[in-house]
């Protein structure tokens, strides 16, 4: 592991490292996590012994995993935002209208967070995606709440998480950034063109409360279907409709 901050305790930093080797794998042992991580047997175990009995692991046989005690924290978490109880019944219409994906993300120190989606007609498991973070700049959910921060604030997100590529689309300078918000705030959407994923293209647009932004709600599908034509033509309209009525929603509820 490299040296840890001077500000943060390092046990702690440990202990979640442990955590996110036991989520990338799907469960490990003590020999694989102290590879992994660089550590020794015994302090990996000393980690995972206070994790299994604070119920956030869970041990079978030689293998650990994350356990039930980590959705409780996490559940506790995706309650406190109003926004999110909000725009559940908002994001099934939207998915149930359009047969796409829909999403409800939020912005947490300059990353975006999925906190709920609907798979509209499509096979998908949205769950899969929900409570994963991702960069704002690479959807556009995430590019739609960045077109209401300041430059300023843009800059010291891009300064901090940088602007990773993900495909041959994906915008990594931030004044082509700041540009493409620009244009999200003159219209009041923002586009993903293959720029997070290749044959997928997403519509988002920003959640406004009392002057700040609570989140953005986004309709994602097959570049195909969800052609950018049809994006600025057809969905933007009913997208921006259904970020109206949440945003009446949250000021007289």
């Amino acid at each position: 592991m490299d040296e840890t901050d001077p500000q943060t305790v390092g046990a702690v930093e440990t202990t979640f490292a442990v955590i996110g080797v036991l989520q990338d794998r799907g469960g490990a042992g003590v020999t694989e996590i102290a590879n992994e991580l660089d550590l020794s047997k015994s302090a990996v175990h000393k980690h995972l012994a206070t994790l299994v009995d604070q119920r956030c692991v869970v041990q079978r046989g030689d293998e650990y995993r994350l356990g039930l005690g980590l959705f409780q924290y996490g559940s506790f978490v995706r309650n406190g935002y109003d926004v999110f109880h909000k725009a559940k019944p908002r994001v099934r219409e939207l998915a149930e209208e359009t047969g796409e994906m829909v999403w409800l993300i939020v912005e947490e120190n300059g990353m975006a967070m999925y906190l709920f989606g609907d798979g509209g007609s499509l096979d998908i498991n949205v769950d899969s995606l929900v409570g994963t973070w991702t960069h704002l700049h690479l959807n556009s959910g995430g590019k739609a709440i960045l077109s209401r921060f300041s430059e300023e604030r843009v800059r010291e997100i891009v300064d901090e998480h940088g602007l990773p590529r993900r495909t041959a689309r994906t915008i990594t300078d931030v004044d082509e950034l700041l540009a493409e918000l620009e244009r999200t705030r003159d219209r009041g959407y923002a586009l993903n063109l293959e720029e997070d994923l290749t044959g997928i293209h997403a519509i988002g647009a920003p959640i406004v409360h009392r002057e700040e932004v609570q989140g953005a709600l986004s309709i994602a599908g097959a570049a195909n279907r969800l052609t950018e034509e049809r994006c600025h033509d057809e969905y933007a309209d009913r997208l921006l409709t259904a970020v109206n009525d949440l945003e009446l929603n949250l000021t007289y509820r």
